[in-house]
């Protein structure tokens, strides 16, 4: 056990020496990034270090112009100075809701220097949901982006409410700015906070009120488990397509900054702005959820020839499932860049498939990286270990939650913590995701999950994408029902997709209905609604 830890952490410091973030021989560069973690969080730890390393170098450019690192610490000094004195303090829960903009960054790092604690509200929530997730909180205050005002409606008058991003000042009334309190208070460095504030990242709510993951416990060697596999370099420059609330745009704008790396922020997706922002910057990693990926290769190659995207070593995909259709698409374009994540807000990292798994084996999500551990259980907890059996995910990492804000937790085996997700391991152990545990479905005693059916659709050239989910059925118990999205100029019908399926796949799996969208319902962060569609 003792050898096994010491190999991991040896592993691990190879791995930050590698990426650059521990810049050999300057150890003590190493170490004062492991205390500023440890003092004021992952947020402002991040900031602070890219300051200290490359004051003068860009570190964000967003729908503004761009700001040195130097000027992003300086300025979230002189926020959390303000936020200070008036009230915010160690332990004081702040709610932000922003699209991706330097208003947010720099609230996330004002917050860390402050011990505040800060919870990511997702942009696409609705009244209730917003006024639900703010009240268990116990946020007292909300910093907010105007566009939303209209959502605050419902919540307590007793927040303290600041706005972000302003689209007309004179109707805000006396609602403070940030970028008024800023530019009003010295910028001087914030002494540090009693305690660390850490923060909260929010459940997709797909199936309700999403509940709290908290994030109290990040440190400097759990970068390791997105550095392993997915090669981010000091110095390099990373567009965010993903959302800075998910979980999947948070991580890769902290592992940047702390790389000292240039970030592209734009508040809105638009797929070719984003071709755009990768040519002008010379990027050379870019973050996305499924679905933009999809957008981005949608535009087909007569637009995406306009730009040089050459720079691209990595295309980091996660969030929602990759189908084999869609990565295999974009390799083609973009060359052997892929690398999709699996993981989930309460587990953080499980698996990583690079390009070269991808290439073996489309569809995969890899294998787990340095510090992570992953093993499938059958339905008694008994531990899978022959490939191609199906099983429940189990995840085990130092990045992994302690339980919701609510006192809830997900189930745990032998110390490790379930996704909710069920999949198998192949000869190579490569891992493929099977779909969601609650989304298997029995029909007429065969176990079907539709994950299977959705991929083989989206893989046809006149489907652009497709849902599949179960519907009762009073002489099977269960039948699947397919929601698909035809192509322009698509003459498919329903009789036409069921052959396809039942073509390629046993019986039991062709949907006995099929219905015809011209979108799938999805979130904020590309995860379809299937309670909608149900």
């Amino acid at each position: 056990m003792l050898v096994g830890k010491v190999t991991e952490t040896v592993r691990s410091i190879e791995v930050m020496w590698r990426a650059g973030l521990i810049p050999f021989p300057r150890v003590d560069e190493g170490l004062f990034a492991l205390l500023a973690m440890r003092r004021i969080g992952p947020f402002a730890a991040a900031a602070q270090v890219a300051a200290r390393r490359s004051p003068d170098v860009t570190g964000l450019v967003d729908d503004r112009g761009s700001l040195t690192f130097k000027q992003l610490e300086q300025q979230s000094n002189a926020l959390a100075r303000a936020l200070q004195s008036r009230g915010v303090t160690t332990g004081t829960v702040i709610a932000a809701l922003c699209r991706d903009h330097r208003g947010l960054v720099l609230t996330m790092s004002a917050a860390g220097k402050l011990g505040a604690r800060l919870v990511l509200l997702n942009t696409g929530f609705g009244r209730t949901q917003l006024a639900d997730v703010v009240r268990r909180e116990n946020a007292t205050v909300l910093i907010y982006d105007q566009e939303f005002a209209e959502l605050l409606a419902d919540v307590s008058g007793q927040v303290e409410r600041y706005a972000a991003w302003v689209d007309n000042r004179r109707a805000l009334g006396r609602i403070p700015v940030l970028d008024e309190l800023i530019a009003s208070t010295d910028d001087r460095p914030v002494p540090s906070p009693e305690r660390r504030g850490g923060f909260v990242l929010l459940t997709s709510g797909t199936t309700g009120t999403p509940k709290g993951a908290p994030r109290d416990h990040t440190s400097l060697m759990s970068s390791v488990q997105f550095l392993d596999r997915i090669p981010l370099r000091s110095g390099e420059c990373t567009y965010l397509g993903a959302p800075l609330f998910h979980a999947t745009g948070v991580s890769q704008f902290i592992l940047s900054y702390a790389l000292g790396c240039k970030v592209v922020l734009r508040r809105r997706f638009d797929p070719e702005a984003t071709l755009r922002g990768v040519h002008e910057h010379r990027c050379t990693a870019l973050v996305l959820v499924p679905t933009m990926l999809q957008r981005i290769v949608d535009l087909g190659p007569r637009i995406l020839s306009r730009y040089d995207t050459s720079s691209l070593r990595i295309i980091f995909v996660a969030g929602s499932a990759l189908s084999p259709d869609l990565g295999n698409r974009a390799t083609a374009a973009f060359g052997d860049v892929i690398h999709n994540l699996y993981g989930s807000t309460e587990v953080a990292v499980a698996t990583v498939a690079t390009p070269e798994d991808w290439r073996k084996a489309p569809g995969t999500v890899g294998r787990p990286p340095v510090g992570c551990t992953v093993a499938l259980y059958d339905a008694e907890g008994k531990r899978i270990t022959e490939p191609g059996v199906t099983g429940r995910v189990f995840v085990g990492s130092a990045l992994s939650f302690h339980g919701y804000t609510d006192g809830r937790n997900k189930e745990l085996i032998d110390g490790l913590l379930s996704t909710g997700d069920v999949g198998h391991f192949d000869e190579d152990g490569l891992l493929f995701i099977d779909g969601r545990d609650d989304e298997m479905i029995v029909s007429g005693g065969e176990n079907v999950f539709p994950i299977e059916v959705e991929n083989l659709l989206e893989a046809r050239p006149d489907v652009v994408e497709a849902a599949v989910i179960g519907v009762p059925d009073p002489e099977f118990g269960q039948r699947l029902k397919a929601f698909v999205v035809p192509a322009a100029g698509s003459r498919l019908d329903a009789d036409t997709v069921r052959e396809y399926v039942r073509s390629n796949l046993a019986r039991y799996k062709v949907p006995r209905e099929v219905a015809f969208l011209a979108r799938l319902p999805r979130n904020a962060t590309g995860k379809v609604l299937r309670n909608r569609l149900a």
